[in-house]
């Protein structure tokens, strides 16, 4: 395949059209028109000798062969991005991009060691994603960004991890809750009706574990993927709930909660950040990455969790 027919600008053009599905939408994107647009990816195709999209109603979705050309897109991307910061570095800049994935509950901290990053890097151009597990892992499964911020890497891709800050569950309760102030066993909760993370996510698996663990089983009364209503249903007094100490307010009191004293609580689970193992981190990945060990064992977080695994 000559590989010197096919330029940056045909690969872009290709990238936008596969995510955006329309070729219509990936000229307006890009400011082209749409013949412009046909004949760029038109050009690829002809190179490849395979089609690339394949017509669904009033969208395009990518063939066998389109895939493996928008994962091979992506691989250029970071191979360039990687390049780009190379030369910068050797310019005496700090610039470049981060792209930075990460579950919902990591938002209560992350942006905070972000921001601590940016100040350092203020040339560094950030964009960042705040998702579900499985959205996250499908992005990852797309090479989509630099690190994923997550509690359970996925088991079925190749990846590398680095434990970086505890996770802590605790269990709460409405304020004057009667097992306030008191030491006990969660099973002396047995008969409360419990509100829990959904099934799926990274605290729940967390929980799950430790019910497995010690042969217990709570009345879940009800599921949610917000942490926020979770602590508003559990100030109203509904139920008990066993939740990340990050998704709480510094003062536990001031939003209605308490945070109950339980035998084998908090439950501690390192946050990790991750990549794909293939993938060819940038100079500011490798430096956020460097960043979030350092930073999570500064005061304002405590001990860290350790080191690559």
């Amino acid at each position: 395949m000559p590989r010197r027919r096919i330029t940056f600008r045909q690969l872009d053009t290709f990238a936008a059209v596969a995510r955006l599905g329309s070729f219509t939408k990936a000229a307006e994107a890009l400011h082209l028109t749409q013949p412009a647009v046909s004949l760029q990816v038109r050009q690829i195709v002809d190179s490849v000798g395979l089609p690339l999209f394949a017509q669904e109603g009033r969208e395009v979705a990518l063939t066998q062969a389109g895939e493996e050309m928008l994962n091979t897109v992506r691989l250029l991307d970071d191979v360039w991005s990687r390049f780009e910061s190379v030369i910068d570095d050797l310019k005496g800049l700090q610039r470049g991009r981060l792209r930075v994935a990460l579950v919902s509950t990591a938002r209560y901290f992350l942006p905070r060691m972000l921001g601590n990053f940016c100040r350092r890097f203020p040339e560094i151009d950030i964009a960042m994603e705040i998702t579900d597990r499985d959205r996250l892992v499908a992005r990852m499964r797309g090479n989509q960004d630099d690190l994923y911020i997550m509690l359970y890497p996925p088991e079925e891709l190749e990846v590398v991890s680095y434990p970086f800050l505890d996770n802590e569950l605790v269990v709460i309760a409405a304020l004057g809750h009667w097992a306030a102030g008191q030491s006990l066993e969660l099973a002396a909760l047995a008969g409360e009706r419990f509100i829990l993370r959904e099934v799926g996510s990274g605290s729940r698996r967390t929980i799950d574990t430790h019910l497995q663990a010690i042969g217990l089983k709570l009345d879940v009364k009800l599921t949610l993927n917000s942490n926020e209503a979770i602590c508003d249903l559990v100030a109203s007094g509904m139920g008990p709930a066993v939740l990340s100490r990050h998704a709480l307010p510094a003062d536990p009191a001031s939003g209605g909660l308490c945070v109950l004293d339980i035998n084998g609580f908090p439950l501690r689970k390192p946050w990790r950040a991750v990549h794909l193992k293939s993938k060819i981190l940038s100079l500011p990945a490798r430096a956020f990455l460097d960043h979030l060990l350092l930073d999570a064992n500064s005061p304002r977080y405590g001990q860290g969790a350790g080191t690559a695994a």
